[in-house]
């Protein structure tokens, strides 16, 4: 998915994921870079990244 696609899912302005991936320290899911403009990112490392930051109410705490 795109960078814009990305933001959209994510409900954050596009400038927001690409500050993720080039401010340090790096942050966001991991990405493929094409070329120097442009990056993709792939469903399964989104939905993993997603997945290692979700937080269960039940066992915060």
């Amino acid at each position: 998915m795109s960078t814009e696609e990305l933001a959209v899912l994510l409900d954050v302005d596009p400038s927001t994921i690409r500050r993720w991936r080039t401010v340090p320290p790096l942050q966001g899911p991991p990405f493929i870079q094409l070329s120097d403009r442009v990056v993709k990112y792939a469903t399964t490392d989104v939905e993993r990244w997603l997945l290692a930051h979700r937080v269960d109410p039940r066992k915060a705490a």
